[in-house]
Order: structure tokens, then sequence, then C-alpha cells
């Protein structure tokens, strides 16, 4: 049963079906790993309900993040880094009028709440997924990791042809991301218990639109095993941090 079953109806099954949508696409043969947005601002600083959460931090995604998406990342990163895979971290910091989010401003009644300003602790990682010094740290002020960032040029540079997508939120942030890693041509993977979101309905839709249309959506253990099946040091000839490990690991 695909995590979206329940809130579907029997035409969008049937209309779907019909149409061709939902083939998987496969996993491609050099992925780098993208951590999108976990930090304090869409995690909250503790488990705890989400509207408490909300309180604080207004794009708290609640106990999903803590309870389920954050420990599935830290599976994936274990491996990751096992491997020698790049990993690659999003945040959107904004200067303190706002101006460089634009007309995204306009979309919430609290986007004078200071928690994403430049330097605040809600841009932080958490630092249960944090990222090390080696890897690669993406500032974006918009939905999308690869919209007016050098995301593209570091992914050619280290010849990546694939993305295994984790973060928050599935319906904003990570969406965004796949639809344009698509239309770069990187095939993408979504482990559906390493993303979350502040809505139980945006987050399965969202997971069922991206997967029919888009990128593959599958679960931890998939994702794991075939993580696990790689090669060691695919990036050591591409990826100088990864070469660095290696020769750490030769000491």
């Amino acid at each position: 049963m695909a995590i979206w079953d329940d809130v579907l109806t029997e035409t969008d099954r049937t209309v779907f079906a019909a149409a061709g949508w939902g083939k998987r696409a496969g996993y491609g043969e050099r992925p780098a790993i993208m951590v999108i947005d976990v930090n304090y601002n869409f995690c909250g600083d503790r488990a705890e309900p989400i509207l408490d959460s909300i309180e604080r931090w207004r794009y708290a995604c609640g106990p999903e993040a803590w309870e389920r998406g954050i420990p599935a990342i830290q599976d994936i990163l274990e491996v990751a880094r096992a491997k020698r895979l790049p990993v690659i971290y999003t945040t959107n910091p904004r200067r303190a009028d706002g101006f460089d989010l634009g007309i995204w401003s306009l979309k919430s009644t609290r986007a004078e709440d200071e928690v994403d300003v430049m330097g605040h602790k809600g841009n932080e990682i958490v630092a249960e997924v944090a990222p090390r010094p080696d890897d690669l740290f993406i500032e974006k002020r918009k939905p999308s990791a690869f919209f007016g960032t050098p995301l593209v040029s570091h992914l050619t540079m280290m010849r990546a042809d694939s993305l295994i997508l984790t973060g928050t939120t599935t319906s904003g942030c990570v969406r965004a991301s796949a639809v344009d890693a698509l239309s770069n041509d990187f095939k993408v993977t979504i482990p559906h218990e390493a993303v979350f979101d502040r809505g139980e309905v945006s987050h399965k839709i969202a997971l069922f639109d991206l997967h029919m249309k888009y990128v593959d959506v599958t679960d931890l253990d998939d994702v794991l095993t075939y993580m696990r099946g790689l090669p060691v040091g695919l990036f050591d000839d591409t990826y100088p941090p990864a070469a660095a490990a290696a020769e750490r690991e030769l000491l």
C-alpha cells in the first residue's frame, strides 16, 4: 500500500493508471544526497505538539520532523558517509527586511517573524543531522535548491547523475527541487520516511504527484539497500573531500 492510497479516489487511481503514469525510472549510478532545509525553522528545537512548536517557529512541522524524518535522514547519512557520497545541504536565510524573498513573503501573515533572518538559529541545520566541514552547503532564497544557486554546476563537476532527496517540506521545497532536478535531467528518488511536511494531506498528495509524473518515491529500506550496494569511493576522482576521506582511511 502506497502512503497516498488513503487520500485518493477511485477515479484518481483509474485515470493515472489509464494514462500510464507512475512507472519507476530507477536509480542512477552516481547519486548525491540532498538534505533540504532540515533547520530549526522547519523542525522546531524539540519534539512537541506541532501547534506548540509553531508558536515559536512558524515553519515548524512538529513531531513528523523529530519522530520520523530526522531518524530516517540519519540512517541515510550513515551509509552515504561510509560510501563517501557527496552530501548537499540547503537552508534559506533572508535579509531582515525580507526583500530577497520577493513576493513569497506576501503569502504569510507572519512573514516578519525573525526566525529565518540571516544569523538566526532558525537557519542552522539541526544538530542531529548537522553538516560536516566537507559537505556542500547551498543558501537559497526560493523553494527550489536549483533556483539561483550553483547546484547544477556542482553536480556537473562531480559527474553526479542522480539525487536522493530528503528534508522538508514535502509539498514545498522538496517538491520544487525534485521538479527542477528532473528538468535538469537528474534522476531523483525520495524515500517517503525521510521527507516531512506540516500537513498530512499535502505530504501525501505531493508524494503521489511527484511519483506519478516526475521522480521515484519509495521507502527507506529500498533506498538503503540500493546505497549499500554501491561501490565505495564513486566520487573520489571528482570530489576532493571524498578523495581526502579515502586518504585518511589509509593512514
